[in-house]
């Protein structure tokens, strides 16, 4: 079945009866009331999705209503927690049955489930909080944006880190110009959700907890392997994850796209072994050239790294030595000592050219480089191979954006993001991640995974037309939907 028709079978059973929300919840004319309370549904409530559910329930003007998930453990775990909360196993049983008392729908399920939930959500009017990335197939990104605008809905893609301190700080930096106009942003994380191996053979018994079918869900129908799909490993795969670039990706690219007021790029290469159509490829180098911006040159190229050993080693990483030249304590922006540890990560505290940090973005402009590192560490401006201390520029952003002092507390930092939702659903706040931006990232993501099936070829897209000049490559803008 092709997606197409799946959406319409879903706009279908969504329309199947009226629907009346507790309150209108569109972006625009939400008028807040503190009488008013959030009904949640929680579409998979394990790992990731445990997280999420945590962090929404979090706020106080939140009633989680409905919990649904596949797996009868995850689903009883968080059962425990939310004893009102109705339970499912069908997301789409759950929605038919529950449109007219639930407000909100939170999907947190693999990838390949984000499109096919959320827009039948959508379709029933329902406010989205949809996990990274926002869909498995470039074509779902642009009808999942299409509908949410269309329905004027309130949306939030799970990228927490968009609402932290460090990230704001750098957007803002980039954006009044402390390195110039970027010209190249190379960005890394060694993490392999990559699997080089063999397709596995045979069949294991499905475990009596899972719903095997349900999990597999629009994706084409595949025996269960035990250790190889649920509950982690999906990540690796072509049928279900996006890879690394899809995973850690989205995070890391996130602040630099959203500093340089990015669109879609124009040419995507990954640089690769060639897959078994399996798994992805473990080590991925992914170059884009993006049309340029008010804060890039007349085109920006951007470099990611991900895999075993990444980055790649470049000038344009090479860092200063992290200990003679910082010195020892800076003024922090309210005035007070702050020591190198606040300013400069333990990790790039080395001898030598320094140590990049594990995981990160490097900005290159015209007047020298803005190190990011991931996660909750202040931006560092390099000139000349030395570091230069930048907080006066740091104390000026902080007092012109009411910034206040940073929090390096994930505790207390990660459910900013979800309650942002929550508040927007209210009518007392807006999204920062909304389709509308999510969408555009979550498509130059998946850009780059499908270059990854056509190694060391540089494909050509098409933004205005969504496919691109290779035509062997446009079969995997989308994909065909199991009915299932």
């Amino acid at each position: 079945m092709k997606k197409r028709e799946f959406l319409k079978q879903t706009a279908l059973l969504a329309s199947s009866a009226a629907i009346m929300p507790s309150f209108m919840l569109s972006c625009g004319d939400a008028v807040a009331s503190p009488n008013k309370r959030l009904r949640t549904a929680h579409i998979g409530v394990g790992n990731m999705g445990a997280a999420d559910l945590k962090d929404i329930s979090s706020h106080a003007k939140v009633d989680v209503t409905v919990l649904c998930d596949v797996d009868a453990n995850k689903l009883a775990a968080a059962k425990k927690l939310h004893p009102n909360a109705k339970t499912y196993t069908d997301y789409r049983v759950m929605l038919k049955e529950m449109k007219n008392e639930i407000d909100a729908v939170i999907v947190s399920t693999p990838d390949h489930t984000h499109a096919p939930a959320s827009m039948m959500a959508m379709d029933m009017d329902k406010p989205v909080y949809c996990q990274k990335p926002l869909t498995h197939y470039v074509s779902e990104a642009r009808a999942m944006n299409k509908l949410a605008k269309e329905k004027g809905l309130v949306t939030q893609m799970g990228i927490q880190v968009h609402s932290f301190y460090d990230y704001k700080l750098a957007t803002l930096l980039i954006q009044s110009g402390i390195i110039g106009k970027v010209h190249t942003v190379r960005a890394w994380s060694p993490k392999n959700w990559g699997y080089d191996g063999p397709v596995p053979e045979g069949k294991d018994p499905v475990p009596e907890t899972l719903d095997w079918n349900l999990w597999l869900g629009t994706s084409a129908e595949r025996p269960y392997k035990e250790g190889v799909y649920h509950p982690g490993n999906w990540r690796k795969l072509m049928d279900y994850g996006c890879g690394t670039l899809g995973d850690m990706g989205v995070h890391i690219f996130d602040t630099p796209y959203n500093a340089l007021e990015l669109d879609v790029p124009r040419t995507i290469r990954n640089e690769c072994k060639a897959s078994n159509g399996f798994g992805y490829p473990e080590n991925n180098t992914v170059t884009y050239e993006f049309p340029g911006t008010e804060h890039t040159t007349e085109t920006l190229k951007w470099v990611w790294y991900d895999g075993p050993g990444a980055p790649k080693m470049h000038e344009e990483l090479k860092l200063p030595n992290a200990e003679s030249e910082m010195s020892e304590t800076e003024k922090s922006s309210d005035g007070k000592e702050a020591t190198l540890e606040d300013k400069m990560s333990l990790e790039t505290k080395v001898t030598g050219e320094g140590e990049l940090p594990e995981q990160g973005a490097m900005f290159i402009g015209e007047k020298g480089r803005l190190l990011l590192p991931h996660f909750m560490q202040l931006p560092k401006k390099i000139v000349d191979g030395e570091y230069v201390d930048i907080s006066a520029e740091i104390a000026a952003v902080e007092k012109a954006n009411n910034m206040g002092k940073p929090i390096r507390n994930y505790e207390s930092e990660g459910p900013k993001h979800y309650h942002q939702f929550v508040d927007a659903c209210l009518g007392t706040a807006e999204c920062t991640a909304p389709f509308s931006y999510a969408s555009r990232l979550t498509e130059t993501i998946l850009l780059g995974v499908i270059a990854g099936r056509f190694p060391n070829q540089t494909l050509h897209w098409d933004n205005e037309n969504a496919k691109f000049s290779e035509e062997e490559a446009n079969k995997y803008l989308e994909g065909d939907y199991r009915n299932f």
